[in-house]
């Protein structure tokens, strides 16, 4: 399968295994969400190493009492930014992996039932709408990690990264559980010179709605028991 230079599919045996038990329609909305964790966390694992780097930040003392250099990661203004409602379910885990507390930012985003495009309907991106374009943009975030389990079209994907380029972002990595090949490619054309996309799979086809086939089902609905709402 061809994919973008940017699209990055793990190989990890633990996060296939991971990713087949997620895929099973016996698998519990409890079970669901320390999987959806677990696969985060190493996603975010493999894609951290190649986006931050270590460097000297200043002296600390260990609780014996000799002195240390403590190290600091860049860069420094990062950010989290789930696609509601789903992405909810992988926050806790990038939050974990990064050695500072960093700003969540929450977009909200659905696919419009006849044309399968998205639909902005939540955005707290800080100052994300300056009262003239002259205004400087404040807190933006060097990195912005966007998390959402499931690239289907590459809709939702591709209007975030634009949401984010336009708030001025420099750099953003996408962490997904799972892509459709031509959904994430769709996403990696929007801004490929600045965006990476992290994925446990790939599913080669979607259904006539939207959905990965095989895939893993609406993770929204198995996260928060919304199934046949």
């Amino acid at each position: 399968m061809s994919l973008p230079s940017n699209v990055h599919v793990s190989n990890h045996p633990c996060l296939k295994g991971k990713l087949s038990r997620l895929r099973s329609k016996s698998t519990q909305s409890r079970e669901v969400k320390y999987l959806i964790n677990d696969i985060a966390t190493i996603l975010g694992c493999e894609a951290l190493a190649t986006a931050l780097t270590a460097h000297d930040g200043p002296k600390d003392e260990t609780p014996i009492g000799y002195e240390y250099t403590t190290t600091t990661v860049r860069p420094e203004a990062l950010s989290i930014v789930p696609i509601l409602r789903s992405g909810l379910g992988m926050v806790e885990a990038i939050q974990t992996l990064l050695p500072e507390p960093v700003p969540v930012h929450h977009l909200g985003l659905y696919r419009e039932p006849s044309t399968l495009e998205p639909v902005e309907y939540y955005n707290n991106l800080p100052h994300h709408i300056p009262s003239s374009s002259s205004e400087p943009r404040t807190n933006v975030s060097s990195l912005a990690i966007v998390v959402d389990p499931v690239i289907a079209t590459g809709g939702t994907c591709a209007a975030a990264i634009q949401t984010l380029k336009e708030w001025g972002v420099k750099r953003i990595i996408v962490l997904s559980v799972i892509a459709a090949a031509d959904g994430v490619r769709r996403a990696a054309e929007e801004w490929p010179e600045a965006v990476e996309i992290w994925v446990a799979g790939v599913d080669a086809e979607l259904t006539p709605n939207g959905m990965l086939k095989p895939g893993v089902g609406d993770v929204g609905d198995r996260l928060f028991l919304t199934i046949g709402k």
